[in-house]
């Protein structure tokens, strides 16, 4: 496949979250030794799954395969279907799952005003852009998680820098935590950013602290409950995460061994 024929669109690269650095290791070693063994999907000349194969295949000069999906009429179709892929995989977070619910939510939202002049092509056309996706219920239950999730979700988007979403894409800070965070000045936020994991859950403490001041003393134990809870589970993600990238590494590694092995057989046989 010419490479000059196939177009990256950031946006939808930006549905992805980059691989971390074992995980991309791990695909190059596996690349390496079995090329790449998966077509990628186009959309005409655009890419819309595989790019990090691609990015491999064509630092390394492997060679690759390429398969037209011709089912879209739009890049808003192509859009959906990448959300949807993505929401369907186990490795994606949580945080990540409302991220893309989101991005789902507002292009349906814009389709639906765009119908909504369009009487000729009615009920078809609404039928196939799925679910009204008119509330947060709605968003979360595509995302797997609560409705108060998505709201600290939103809340992310709308306030946070970039350091500390990465923190939340990376399981240093809980959505919980995050959202207290994201409720700070930017170079507040750095700061507690560039501090590390105590550091951030620190600054989420001294927010809900401030929130508390004025609240019912039920109410508050009730958060600090959650917020525990929160942080809990972003750290044992964290780890499966980190085990998830051992064992992949692992497997690769011992592929790449019994191959060593099977090679000195058999020149001891001849």
């Amino acid at each position: 496949m010419n490479t000059a024929n196939i177009t990256i669109n950031e946006e939808l690269r930006s549905f992805i979250d980059p691989l971390a650095d074992i995980e991309y290791a791990a695909l190059e070693r596996s690349l390496r030794l079995e090329g790449c063994r998966d077509a990628l999907v186009l959309w005409n000349d655009i890419l819309i799954d595989g790019h990090n194969r691609y990015a491999i295949c064509r630092k390394l000069g492997i060679p690759f395969n390429t398969v037209q999906n011709t089912s879209f009429s739009s890049i808003e179709d192509v859009q959906l279907w990448v959300i949807e892929n993505n929401l369907a995989r186990r490795s994606v977070s949580d945080y990540q799952r409302g991220v893309l619910a989101l991005r789902k939510k507002d292009i349906v939202a814009a389709r639906s005003a765009q119908r909504a002049g369009e009487p000729d092509k009615g009920a078809e056309n609404d039928e196939a852009a799925g679910p009204p996706w008119s509330t947060r219920e709605d968003v979360a239950k595509a995302a797997r998680v609560s409705s108060n999730t998505i709201s600290q979700i939103e809340r992310i988007q709308r306030a946070a820098t970039p350091q500390l979403v990465e923190a939340v894409r990376a399981g240093t800070i809980s959505i919980n935590a995050a959202a207290n965070v994201a409720s700070l000045p930017e170079a507040q936020q750095r700061a507690a950013v560039a501090g590390g994991r105590k550091e951030l859950q620190q600054a989420a403490k001294q927010v809900r602290e401030q929130k508390a001041a004025g609240r019912p003393k039920r109410e508050v134990l009730a958060d600090a409950d959650v917020e525990a809870a929160g942080d809990d589970l972003a750290k044992l993600r964290a780890q499966i995460g980190a085990l998830k990238d051992r064992v992949a590494s692992l497997t690769t590694e011992n592929t790449v061994l019994k191959q060593r092995i099977g090679r000195l057989d058999g020149s001891l046989t001849e």
